[in-house]
């Protein structure tokens, strides 16, 4: 398994037990993603997965139906099935350069499944803790996009947060997020 097969795992792992404990009636929940429900953040990580790899050449099947989490645990494990050495290691010119699907998928579909997760939870009256290493993930996601972070469809403007405020404030902040 590619370190990249193995973030996705974990990543996605942790976004399915938030998404497993979200009540039937919650997911049509206003999200902090203005105009998204909690099921409209789920469907924006699936397709949006589905989209990079598609464009390169990974044949996930047919989108999943279902609730969300059943959707996203189905694509989950269709992506992981697909996460071969020779598709992580496609390059093709990427929104910042030269790169490679892994790098890619790495970069801002597993950092995106991160942020993501803290939405639904928050949505959904969930678990909205990140972890030390998941923060670290979303502050160095957050450096590589540099200016392009706040661009329309990525994140909210930066929100002002007290100077003590916590670590996971200080990042969700840095996303557009109040925590």
């Amino acid at each position: 398994m590619t370190d990249t097969a193995a973030s996705y795992r974990s990543t996605a792992a942790a976004l399915a037990a938030v998404l497993d404990a979200v009540p039937a009636d919650r997911w049509s929940a206003p999200s902090p993603c203005e105009g998204w429900t909690a099921a409209d953040v789920v469907a924006h990580v699936v397709d949006t997965q589905r989209e990079l790899l598609a464009t390169h050449g990974a044949d996930l099947g047919p989108r999943p139906t279902g609730d969300p989490a059943t959707v996203f645990r189905a694509h989950a494990g269709a992506v992981q099935a697909a996460l071969t050495d020779e598709l992580v290691g496609t390059q093709y010119d990427g929104f910042f350069g030269p790169t490679t699907v892994g790098a890619t998928l790495e970069q801002f579909y597993v950092w995106d499944m991160v942020v993501h997760r803290w939405d639904v939870a928050r949505a959904t009256g969930g678990d909205e803790t990140l972890t030390d290493a998941e923060l670290a993930r979303t502050e160095a996601g957050a450096d590589s996009f540099g200016d392009a972070l706040h661009m329309d469809g990525i994140c909210a403007p930066a929100l002002p947060v007290d100077a003590d405020a916590d670590r996971q404030t200080s990042v969700l902040a840095r996303l557009g997020r109040q925590a």
